[in-house]
């Protein structure tokens, strides 16, 4: 299986716009940070989690060809916005694409993309075929997903364990039950807003604390915010075993 990271950035991106901090000044590649969506690669199938604002850009920057789903984690704009640009995909293969959602998703999805789910449709609009998702494991292809439920303040979001490797986006409460569903994971991706507290994200001190308990080979933070610190400056005070993930970053799961 294979991992990239078409995004690691909280809603606004970095940078962000009209700031001047040295973040948003540095000259590092890894401070610049699309909104948060990953690749998921295996053998016979292609998807994406969430549809940012920056889909497009990020489907071209990836130079990605073929696309089988996309899976949503929730609902908020920063994670769908970009839906629009699957058309591309429904162009090019000729085919509707399959969207995986809770009921409350895909709410906002046809709030927000009316004319795509309307009964006459303008031509070329996305052609998309909702997939009602819960807590029940889901398979897409060759691609296993078992779905974790986690809280983004009041909001409930969907991560998700694929393999040996689980993907949580959002979030900063994760009940009893659903860290079992993590637990075991050799590498987690898990969101680390900024240094300071939170009301519906994880900081950098708590993301820590929670992945020395879940113990994984590995770990990646993501949803990152400009309010962090430059990479380089976080990464070096950072565990040997977890690291700030950044555009671009593939993994591929089989060397771990």
């Amino acid at each position: 299986m294979r991992i990239t990271f078409l995004g690691t950035g909280t809603s606004q991106g970095v940078p962000v716009i009209a700031c001047n901090c040295e973040v948003c000044m540095s000259d590092n590649p890894k401070d610049n940070r699309l909104r948060t969506s990953i690749l998921v690669q295996k053998e016979n199938t292609t998807i994406v989690i969430d549809t940012g604002p920056d889909f497009r850009q990020q489907m071209l920057r990836a130079n990605v060809q073929h696309l089988d789903a996309v899976v949503f984690t929730h609902e908020h704009k920063d994670h769908i916005a970009g839906l629009d640009d699957v058309r591309a995909f429904n162009f090019k293969q000729k085919s509707v694409l399959p969207i995986y959602a809770t009921s409350e998703v895909q709410s906002a999805l046809i709030r927000e993309f009316h004319y795509a789910f309307s009964e006459y449709k303008y031509p070329g609009v996305p052609e998309l075929k909702l997939h009602t998702i819960d807590d029940t494991p889901f398979t897409i292809g060759d691609i296993n997903l078992i779905p974790i439920s986690v809280w983004h303040y009041k909001m409930p979001v969907k991560a998700f364990r694929i393999d040996n490797f689980a993907y949580i986006t959002d979030a900063n409460k994760i009940d009893a039950l659903e860290l079992e569903k993590i637990k075991g994971a050799e590498i987690i991706v898990l969101d680390a807003l900024r240094k300071e507290k939170h009301i519906s994200h994880y900081n950098l001190e708590e993301a820590v604390e929670l992945l020395k308990i879940l113990k994984p080979k590995k770990a990646y933070l993501i949803h990152i915010s400009h309010l962090m610190g430059k990479h380089e400056d976080v990464q070096k005070d950072l565990p040997n075993f977890i690291k700030l993930a950044y555009d671009g970053l593939v993994l591929d799961t089989l060397s771990f």
